[in-house]
């Protein structure tokens, strides 16, 4: 479940998602908010997305944190022009 701030994380969780995204949080924001969806829920995954890119991911990573997304790496990746011929 896609949520923009701790409660709307805690309330997935608690309604039984088994993944919350936490999107576009800042890193402070982030992490707390990732504190507080696993001390409430344990077993619940922990996405972290939004606006991320290689040179702020560090700011992102914690203990709280189980997966990063990172649109960058497809929105920014260089087109490639190839031919197969059989």
């Amino acid at each position: 479940v896609e949520c923009s701030s701790a409660d709307e994380a805690l309330a997935a969780a608690g309604a039984g998602a088994d993944i919350v995204l936490l999107d576009n949080l800042g890193p402070q924001e982030l992490h707390a908010a990732a504190a507080q969806v696993k001390a409430a829920h344990p077993g619940v995954t922990v996405e972290a997305s939004g606006g991320i890119v290689l040179g702020t991911l560090p700011q992102f990573l914690g203990p709280h944190i189980d997966v990063v997304s990172m649109g960058c790496l497809t929105h920014s990746a260089p087109a490639l022009d190839f031919a197969l011929r059989v």
